[in-house]
């Protein structure tokens, strides 16, 4: 899976693939220092390891990110699996920009602070 820009992931993609993934960015730019990786199954977000993704589906992306916490059954959550003893993911599916609400952000906030820093 080669690296490439991101405007070259988005180069083949729709206008709202593209728009998802600026208000997703835009709102991590405001978190602190971040790795962005375009690869050709998605995008993902690191400081140490990996702590968000997001993959294309049908319509939009699916945004992934790890939690060191189980959070509430809520309506967002498409799927969520143990993946260490200490860590838990969670996908949501965004079709459109407008599905990364207040609470997604929030969400991608706490997964971003209980990251390790670079």
């Amino acid at each position: 899976m080669p690296a490439m820009t991101v405007d070259a992931y988005f180069a083949d993609r729709s206008e709202n693939d593209r728009a998802i993934y600026d208000v997703v960015a835009k709102h991590l730019e405001t978190l602190g220092e971040i790795v962005t990786d375009a690869l050709t199954v998605g995008i993902v977000w690191k400081r140490v390891r990996t702590f968000a993704s997001i993959r294309p589906r049908r319509e939009g992306f699916r945004l992934a990110f790890l939690f060191s916490r189980t959070l509430e059954d809520d309506v967002r959550i498409a799927k969520s699996m143990k993946v260490s003893a200490n860590r838990i993911a969670y996908w949501v599916d965004l079709k459109t920009p407008s599905d990364f609400d207040r609470v997604v952000k929030k969400w991608l906030s706490e997964a971003y602070a209980s990251s390790p820093p670079s």
